[in-house]
């Protein structure tokens, strides 16, 4: 007689779950999330019903489902919160940029010929801190210094170690004493208004280097753009940005000739050297970018040393899956000071989440909600942004995904489609919780794999046929 193997209590969850009655619909609808991670479960119901003579039409009601719940997928964009999500997050993100680059989904392919660029926006810096430095494929010294001076509290400010990409140094003060934390925090926390003061100050400089007015530029111009936030690991926001010319009527309409790309990377430069944030009742420097801005011209098809359109719009979507836990931080609110001692960071994350709280106590920066965002490092500003006038919307691209699946399911069904001129849809929902239960992650995960699998094997097949 063979033995029966040994299972683990979290292991005889995920078999006893398998083993349920409801498991088969349960399944089909963490596949229908994408396997999300952190799925909301619902209870509630949703009546189709004749606008005209009020008959009803058709009856959902999750008290009707084995399960006794409905589950939708949480939609969070962070990749370590759910990397289910976050997949489509990040695919959605790379149809919005490449469609205000290349044209697509309602947006005319004539764009691809508009001046574009992208540019990097980065903070100052507030101390020496240790960094990945190579050449030519070799990792050079971090900080060398032949006469190996010292800092006042008696440091070295200097590094001959060759950090790799991976090392946790990277990002970490060479002196905790000397960095400026207070000034780190801060300029986080103002990030979104600077950015702002530069889309609201660049037609100005513009305008300028035309020799035109403000209200002439309106009659000849439109400045459009998509953005968002990365965390570099000393913990500051910088921005990546595709920022694009238009003609007055946006996307359709195109720049005049006379503005080249080279005029136009002169008016980024110049306005991102000149905009400025001032903190009422703070330090006496306002805020303003650091000086390695990178302003590169998008190409349709990138040669040697070029920016692709598609390059550029793939490395957006990489990013906008990820938070500040890529800077050593936690990817959920702090709420007591008391948890900051016990967090899994870096000591460097540490200490800018204590500058947040105590900042947050001070009178002139309340406004600021540093308490609040203390996990992004004091950063508040969304971490995706585009201009209305830019591409499609992220929600135009969510409702064509429930539109498709909502078509799929009423072909398997039979069902007609719904007549929006005669048909009206009312429901009442209510929150019965979220996450998965004891034994349900395991199976969560398996679908999420086998959805990420199909989806590749998809994508290669559609490369072959290109």
């Amino acid at each position: 007689m063979s033995e029966v193997p040994h299972l683990s209590p979290e292991m005889l969850a995920v078999m006893q779950r398998a083993a349920m009655p409801d498991f088969a619909p349960w399944q089909q609808m963490v596949y229908a999330t994408g396997g999300c991670a952190q799925p909301v479960r619902l209870h509630g119901e949703r009546y189709t019903l004749d606008s005209r003579t009020g008959e009803v039409l058709d009856v959902y009601r999750t008290a009707d489902e084995p399960t006794g719940f409905l589950l939708t997928a949480c939609g969070n964009r962070r990749a370590s919160r759910c990397p289910a999500c976050s997949a489509v997050y990040k695919d959605d993100t790379y149809h919005l940029i490449i469609t205000g680059l290349r044209g697509g989904k309602g947006v005319p392919e004539e764009v691809s010929q508009h001046p574009r660029a992208f540019v990097t926006f980065t903070a100052p810096s507030f101390g020496a801190v240790h960094a990945h430095r190579e050449q030519s494929g070799r990792t050079l010294p971090c900080r060398p210094r032949r006469d190996r001076p010292v800092c006042e509290h008696g440091r070295p400010k200097g590094c001959g170690l060759r950090h790799e990409r991976d090392d946790v140094q990277v990002g970490q003060p060479l002196c905790v004493d000397c960095y400026d934390y207070i000034g780190a925090v801060l300029w986080n926390a103002h990030a979104g208004a600077l950015w702002r003061e530069f889309t609201k100050t660049m037609p100005s400089v513009l305008a300028r280097l035309l020799g035109i007015s403000r209200m002439e530029l309106r009659q000849t111009v439109r400045l459009s753009y998509a953005k968002v936030a990365e965390y570099q690991a000393r913990g500051m926001v910088h921005f990546h940005a595709v920022v694009r010319l238009d003609g007055p009527e946006g996307p359709f309409d195109r720049p005049p000739g006379h503005i080249t790309i080279a005029l136009f990377e002169r008016a980024v430069r110049r306005t991102a050297g000149q905009v400025a944030v001032r903190i009422e009742d703070g330090p006496p420097s306002p805020v303003r970018w650091g000086d390695q801005l990178d302003v590169r011209p998008v190409y349709v098809s990138g040669e040697l040393g070029e920016l692709s359109d598609q390059r550029v719009a793939a490395y957006v979507a990489r990013y906008a899956t990820k938070g500040a836990e890529s800077a050593g931080t936690v990817d959920r609110r702090i709420r007591h000071t008391g948890e900051i001692a016990r967090l899994k960071v870096s000591e460097h994350a540490r200490r800018m989440i204590y500058t947040c709280f105590s900042l947050a106590e001070l009178r002139p920066y309340r406004t600021l909600l540093l308490r609040q965002w203390a996990h992004m490092l004091g950063y508040r500003g969304h971490f995706s942004t585009k201009s209305r006038h830019y591409s499609i919307r992220l929600g135009d691209l969510r409702q064509a995904r429930t539109d498709f699946r909502a078509e799929q399911a009423r072909m398997i069904t039979g069902t007609p489609p719904p007549d929006p001129e005669r048909t009206v849809t009312v429901g009442e929902w209510h929150y019965a919780g979220s996450g998965h239960r004891h034994g349900e992650a395991f199976w969560a995960e398996v679908a999420r794999q086998r959805i990420a699998k199909a989806r590749r094997i998809a994508r290669q097949q559609a490369d072959e046929n290109r």
